[in-house]
């Protein structure tokens, strides 16, 4: 054990393994610490690194005196050693703001309660399609910090979904293209059930850029995200509101059947039936992607092209197989309210629903419309359902309880015909029977396939 550790990573997950990486990479000496047992691969690159790292529980941390500490998403700030840490003077960051302090290059990034992911992809694909050398990462796919530790070359521009947890901890970090979808109430078990809060995080978005910067958001959000950053002080970058109908100022907007992205050198339109993704919540991520690429100056025939043959993402509506007549759909990224919303809008055909997980403190009145008009059949999987039969009880005809994905399958095949619509799109956390969203998504489209 060496006596000095001038970086601590507390959480061996993606994202604390890419910062022990980098922090190697940078001559740094790097402890990992997990309160859980870290994973063979982890700990195989972990110590490939030449990485310190202890598991099953924080017992060599405390005492360590570090340059700073690199805190995982998923640990609170108001965690008794992460307070300690504070109480010492020792700096607590993200792995993303530690990654960002190793680059030059133009970061983009994007969040949103929704459709952050789906658009993180998009405009991945819009700068790798336009030539620009480019790179995605931070909350979907490798961490920020991995992408910097194994590059043989630095990339030109970061494309980059960051969550709320990881922009609590982001004092210096510049996104030189900001963009924020929407907040809507998502994750308020962990900001005291307090929505203000949880949008402040959010917001933090926008806390460093400067005027030659860009901050793309949707005007028709409920959280009024203009006035947002102007209430926090944030609104210092140039701004591009989007919306779906029209106003002064607008960076895009839709017509009759038409999208249409302006700025001062073009204007840029194309039928929305053109466009690769379906729904209205994809015409949204679908504008905020091309003014991002506008924003690179990147050709509006290219936008065009790259809207259009653009292949959606894992796990988020995500058409699986069609099995007698029914279309089973993998929506298990929908993990609130929100995005479940969209989902069961998305569909006219009846719907078999399999929905629930861990609860975050969800309120179901928004859905009941929805589901009341769309839903045949409801399919319970979670340890605990009465939240969601207590919603829903009375506004739908049959009902199944399960306990495991190829359960929920099976109960979901039997009560429905062809014509039908099985969607998984569960508006809850994943953690009471599966490791996260995507070992979600996998048991299903695998228990689809069994049939």
């Amino acid at each position: 054990m060496s006596g000095t550790i001038n970086i601590l990573v507390l959480g061996a997950g993606e994202s604390g393994v890419g910062a022990a990486m980098l922090a190697r990479k940078m001559g740094f000496s790097c402890l990992v610490s997990d309160s859980k047992a870290i994973s063979n691969e982890s700990k195989e690159v972990l110590r490939t690194w030449g990485a310190e790292l202890e598991e099953l529980g924080h017992v060599r941390a405390p005492g360590i005196l570090p340059d700073a500490v690199v805190k995982s998403p998923g640990i609170s700030n108001e965690s008794f050693l992460v307070q300690e840490f504070l109480k010492k003077g020792i700096p607590v960051i993200s792995e993303i703001e530690f990654a960002a302090r190793f680059t030059s290059a133009k970061l983009t990034g994007i969040t949103g309660t929704n459709g952050k992911t789906t658009t993180t992809n998009l405009v991945y694909h819009l700068y790798k399609r336009a030539g620009l050398n480019v790179a995605m990462g931070g909350n979907v796919g490798v961490s920020f910090a991995r992408l910097l530790a194994e590059e043989s070359q630095p990339k030109d521009h970061y494309v980059l979904e960051v969550s709320s947890f990881q922009l609590d901890n982001t004092p210096t970090t510049r996104f030189h293209t900001a963009v924020l979808l929407n907040i809507t109430p998502d994750h308020l078990d962990r900001y005291n059930y307090q929505f203000n809060l949880y949008a402040d995080a959010k917001i933090k978005l926008l806390a460093n850029q400067q005027k030659e910067d860009h901050y793309i958001f949707c005007a028709d959000d409920a959280g009024n995200l203009e006035a947002l950053a102007r209430n926090n002080h944030l609104l210092n970058g140039q701004a591009h509101p989007f919306g779906i109908h029209y106003q002064p100022g607008f960076s895009a907007w839709t017509e009759s059947k038409n999208m249409y992205i302006k700025d001062k050198h073009l204007t840029l339109d194309m039928l929305i039936s053109d466009l690769a993704l379906p729904g209205q919540h994809n015409v949204y991520n679908s504008m905020a992607a091309a003014i991002a690429a506008r924003v690179q100056e990147i050709g509006k025939e290219e936008i065009r092209e790259a809207l259009s043959d653009f292949q959606n993402i894992e796990h988020r509506m995500e058409f699986v197989l069609k099995i007698k007549g029914m279309d089973f759909i993998n929506d298990s990224k929908a993990t609130n309210i929100n995005a479940a919303w969209y989902a069961l809008d998305c569909y006219d055909s009846p719907i078999v629903w399999i929905v629930g997980g861990v609860d975050k403190g969800n309120d179901y009145e928004a859905l009941k419309e929805l589901v009341q008009q769309k839903v045949k059949a409801i399919i319970c999987l979670g340890k605990d359902n009465d939240k969601i039969r207590s919603a829903f009880q009375g506004l739908v005809p049959e009902w199944r309880e399960t306990r495991s994905m190829d359960e929920a399958v099976r109960a979901a095949y039997s009560l429905g015909k062809s014509g039908d619509t099985v969607l998984l799109s569960p508006a809850c956390a994943s953690f009471d029977l599966f490791e996260n969203y995507e070992d979600r998504g996998r048991q299903f489209k695998s228990a689809v396939r069994n049939l």
